[in-house]
């Protein structure tokens, strides 16, 4: 949390974004879900994977062609994910990750004890990967383009 005014420079989270068609997207839509920069960081390679126009700091869209091979790398990392039993795995896993080393950085600021409890945010991560997943789903299901923002 930040308690200060801060301006667009310094916004750090990421929309994914169903609103919108593969012409445009409605920024910040009641339908769009959000996952801070450094969460969305240990998914990034399966968007990248997935279109090679992924940009971070741009509107990316996922059509009909990019949305399928989407899900597939989501479900290999989350299959990754459930491989993972013990801290040093976790860690390891993590910390392979490009900007993984920062997430760990951010654990260490919210719980100084995040080491003892890894298992809980292991779980909170996998829930995540099944929830972009279930967006992906819906977008296959509704002919729906996703869009994925930085900001």
């Amino acid at each position: 949390m930040k308690l200060e005014i801060f301006d667009y420079s310094n916004l750090n989270f990421v929309e994914l974004n169903i609103a919108g068609n593969n012409e445009t997207y409605v920024k910040c839509h009641h339908a769009s879900k959000y996952l801070s920069s450094e969460v969305f960081n240990l998914f990034t390679k399966c968007f990248e994977s997935s279109n090679t126009m992924y940009e971070y700091y741009g509107p990316t869209k996922f059509n009909a062609r990019q949305i399928v091979p989407l899900k597939n790398n989501l479900q290999e990392n989350l299959e990754r994910l459930q491989k993972l039993n013990n801290k040093d795995s976790f860690i390891e896993f993590v910390g392979s990750i490009f900007l993984g080393k920062v997430f760990i950085l951010e654990l260490q600021k919210i719980d100084k004890t995040w080491d003892l409890n890894w298992e809980q945010y292991l779980t909170k991560l996998k829930g995540i990967n099944k929830q972009i997943i279930d967006i992906v789903d819906e977008c296959m299901d509704k002919g729906n383009v996703l869009w994925i923002i930085g900001y």
